[in-house]
């Protein structure tokens, strides 16, 4: 199921997309280990992600997240999940772009704006969204969606639709090679 080597699934998708509720889920389900790269920045900075924003800013973030992408994509065999920003770095794109030619499969979890809004709520641990959720959170779909197509190897819907589903659907096209 893997590729010649890194995680047989890498998940990205805006916030509130379930990178992690379905990579957990999938990941019990392959028997395999889940990490995401949220918490490696978290780990290696010794603060949240929230903090990071605020203290030294969105570049100081997105340098550190490019690195934690860079070597999870080499050192994890499991599922991985991305932040939902991880793909406006050109070299982490051109990155997932390799794995899924190596044969990885890059699944690019995706949400229609009310269903994003309404999970994502007023949280606090989503600094990126700033004061205007709703609003950013439109602008960071319509900007993003050409990044995630990208990079995807497979393209999924989870707005209406149980976690169960979502993940038989990866599991069905890994099973039939089908996430190309």
């Amino acid at each position: 199921m893997t590729g010649p080597s890194g995680p047989p699934v890498v998940l990205v998708g805006p916030p509130a997309s379930g990178k992690t509720t379905v990579g957990t889920r999938l990941a019990r389900e392959l028997g395999a280990a889940f990490r995401d790269t949220d918490h490696d920045v978290e780990a290696e900075a010794g603060t949240s992600v929230a903090d990071l924003f605020v203290t030294h800013g969105e570049p100081h973030f997105r340098a550190m997240e490019e690195r934690a992408v860079a070597r999870a994509l080499a050192e994890h065999d499991g599922v991985l999940a991305l932040g939902g920003g991880a793909v406006t770095s050109a070299h982490t794109r051109a990155l997932l772009v390799e794995h899924g030619r190596a044969g990885g499969t890059v699944v690019w979890l995706d949400v229609d704006l009310p269903t994003a809004a309404k999970r994502v709520g007023l949280s606090r641990d989503r600094p990126i969204l700033g004061v205007n959720p709703r609003q950013m959170l439109r602008r960071m779909l319509e900007t993003r969606a050409p990044l995630y197509g990208e990079v995807a190897t497979l393209h999924l819907q989870t707005g209406d639709r149980s976690v169960a589903a979502v993940v038989a659907d990866v599991l069905a096209a890994l099973t039939a090679g089908s996430a190309r």
